[in-house]
């Protein structure tokens, strides 16, 4: 694993922040906000940190779904309470403040689909080069 900032993963990124930055302000409940938003959210997370992580695919998959899942789990706690942020909107946002099976299997979804997508472009681009 080494330090090196990706500009193109870093711009996926923004896209996807600018993304669920618009679903949290409009929309207040359904899928896209409840489902989709999670589903997004991890490769949002996957993108962020392959913009500053040279590392194999399926380990920054792995490492950003146990990521997800400890939040997804600490939900399960009095953790925002414990901060003092309970009223906080922003702690309620990232956070989250109650626990959903749903939850992790949009973010087991949002993680395939990623990583997938990254290994079979690698796989293209080490095709091509034979």
């Amino acid at each position: 694993m080494k330090f090196k900032f990706n500009r193109i993963y870093f711009i996926y990124f923004l896209v996807l922040l600018v993304i669920e930055i618009l679903i949290a302000v409009f929309l207040k409940s359904g899928f896209i906000r409840h489902t989709f938003g999670d589903y997004l959210v991890v490769i949002l997370m996957f993108y962020f940190f392959k913009s500053f992580v040279k590392a194999n695919d399926i380990t920054l998959g792995i490492i950003n779904l146990l990521i997800a899942y400890a939040i997804e789990f600490l939900q399960l706690t009095n953790m925002l309470s414990y901060f003092g942020v309970e009223q906080s909107k922003w702690a309620n946002l990232i956070f989250g403040n109650y626990f959903s099976i749903q939850d992790l299997l949009a973010y087991t979804l949002g993680i395939l689909t990623v990583t997938s997508l990254e290994i079979k472009k690698q796989f293209q681009i080490n095709y091509s080069k034979k």
